[in-house]
């Protein structure tokens, strides 16, 4: 009999189960990343919305001055000011282009906590197909506005805000998803790879943006919404939502059964009969809960639990049952700080490298995608380190005390030279997002399946988008500070930045501490 072919020995070496929870990961990966995709275009745009010129009094460097007025006149396009393009040609521009990230952010942080309650009622792969179409149709309006000559700054700032509303059915449902499909065991390396998916889309998103930015700045929205579109649709063909869906063994516990039909579900906990099946190794990804240190007093019943999970079973967990949930506020008010910094250098990031570099857009855009770059390795490393030491908190806490003193280091060293720049973007970006990524995946995931809950598995879409909405206020808070501590210098705008990381860790003291706690009991 011939030896099988060492690519078949491959495909073969792995089970059924493998093969589709690396095809839902790589899926879910793709689609989200396609969101954050969307989201880049108009921090690459802004440098193309207003530019510097002779007539403007933003210019801060009399060299720049003195070579602007040597420029002789050029005509223009009719649709083109001196400055850039009207509204934004204005000496308020930083204002207006701040109206225009807050707008998208506040919408994104209020249809949040609508978007997990009404995702827990509704098929994930319907939602979030249709999320991504509208998706795609408001990015590529906001593009449209050059192809028509809109100058209405309303037009732009309604594009933005329609397009946060709906861009909220995205993250509880891709989280709710990858985490139906893995278990625990290695949950923090597992979803920090799989967050890297947000640096991943601001990666493309600016590279495609930067392309058309400086000759056609539209089609930088146009192309992003037509790429969520069409991955709005690989959505609808491809997404399973539950391993039940392909009869796959994928649950969490050998001692519970959970029978799943489309949109009706629950789950029956049977008794631990004995301590051999407790005893019986258990493959990590079928683990569920949080630390061991919370799972030492389970109760043991006489009868089996049943937690409905259909329109027609017991109702999902209200809003404030999640907020209950040990630790959900303590991350919730963490991460309102973390993406408040983490989402102004999204925004403002190649504004700054445009004004401290003095880069075209272009150049700028391409530059800023380092600081994502430093993101994937930084999410990875806090899943690494959370997984093996089995604290959450404490691994933001420690990443988000180093951030502080990087963010003042990167204010200073970023005006030394292109060279130190790229450095700092890449630290930077690391710190920045690593407590960031932990907290919107594995953190979520965590406290989704707490042991409270009983086995109501819908709740991970509620307590995923009360987490990621309260961020989403930080989120809506930074890029609009930003915009207004600006003109009085990019200093205050660093020192901004410090004093949310400082808060943000503030909010974890209580965790750190009774995770060292446990940690000294556990030891004793």
């Amino acid at each position: 009999m011939a030896q099988l072919p060492p690519g078949i020995r491959l495909i073969t070496s792995f089970s059924r189960d493998q093969w589709y929870r690396a095809f839902i990961f790589s899926l879910t990966f793709l689609l989200y990343a396609s969101f954050h995709l969307s989201r880049k275009p108009i921090s690459i745009v802004k440098g193309e919305l207003h530019k510097h010129c002779a007539a403007s009094h933003e210019v801060e460097l009399n060299s720049y001055k003195e070579y602007a007025a040597q420029i002789q006149p050029v005509k223009k396009p009719s649709n083109v000011s001196q400055c850039g393009w009207e509204p934004f040609d204005k000496n308020n521009y930083k204002q207006l282009l701040g109206a225009l990230d807050y707008s998208f952010l506040c919408a994104y942080a209020i249809g949040m906590y609508l978007s997990g309650i009404i995702g827990e009622r509704l098929p994930i792969r319907y939602y979030l197909t249709v999320g991504m179409l509208a998706s795609g149709l408001f990015t590529a309006m906001f593009g449209l506005g050059y192809f028509y000559n809109i100058h209405n700054l309303w037009f732009y700032i309604m594009a933005q805000i329609a397009n946060g509303l709906v861009q909220t059915t995205g993250w509880p449902s891709v989280v709710t998803c990858i985490g139906n499909w893995f278990g625990k065991g290695r949950r923090g390396l597992i979803m920090g790879i799989w967050n890297s998916h947000t640096s991943v889309g601001n990666i493309l998103g600016s590279l495609i943006a930067a392309y058309w930015v400086s000759t056609c700045w539209g089609l930088s929205f146009v192309m992003p919404g037509v790429i969520i579109a069409v991955m709005g649709i690989v959505c609808f063909l491809f997404l399973i939502e539950h391993p039940k869906d392909v009869s796959c063994s994928c649950t969490p516990s050998s001692s519970s059964k959970t029978f799943l039909n489309g949109a009706a579900r629950f789950r029956v906990q049977m008794p631990t009969l004995n301590a051999m099946e407790t005893s019986k190794p258990q493959d990590p990804e079928m683990q569920h809960l949080l630390t061991d240190c919370e799972n030492f007093s389970v109760s043991l019943n006489s009868s089996p639990v049943v937690t409905g999970e259909g329109r027609h079973g017991t109702s999902a967990i209200s809003f404030l049952g999640a907020l209950r949930i040990p630790g959900v506020i303590e991350f919730s008010l963490c991460l309102l700080f973390a993406k408040l910094v983490s989402y102004t250098f999204l925004f403002w990031l190649p504004l700054y490298i445009t004004n401290v570099e003095h880069l075209d857009a272009k150049r700028a855009g391409d530059l800023s995608t380092l600081f994502d770059v430093g993101g994937i390795f930084g999410g990875i490393l806090a899943g690494l380190i959370s997984d093996r030491l089995e604290k959450r908190a404490s691994t933001c806490g420690m990443m988000l005390l180093l951030a502080a003193p990087t963010l003042y280091m990167f204010s200073a060293v970023s005006k030394m030279g292109l060279e130190a720049t790229v450095v700092m973007l890449l630290i930077s970006g690391a710190l920045v997002n690593g407590p960031y990524a932990l907290i919107t995946t594995a953190v979520s995931a965590d406290l989704g399946t707490h042991k409270s809950l009983k086995g109501n598995a819908r709740a991970l879409s509620t307590v995923t988008a009360i987490i990621d909405g309260t961020g989403s206020v930080g989120a809506a808070l930074g890029p609009l500070l930003a915009g207004l501590i600006s003109p009085s210098g990019w200093n205050n705008v660093f020192y901004m930045l410090m004093v949310a990381d400082a808060c943000a860790l503030l909010f974890l003291l209580r965790l750190i501490q009774k995770e060292l706690r446990c940690n000294a009991d556990h030891t004793l």
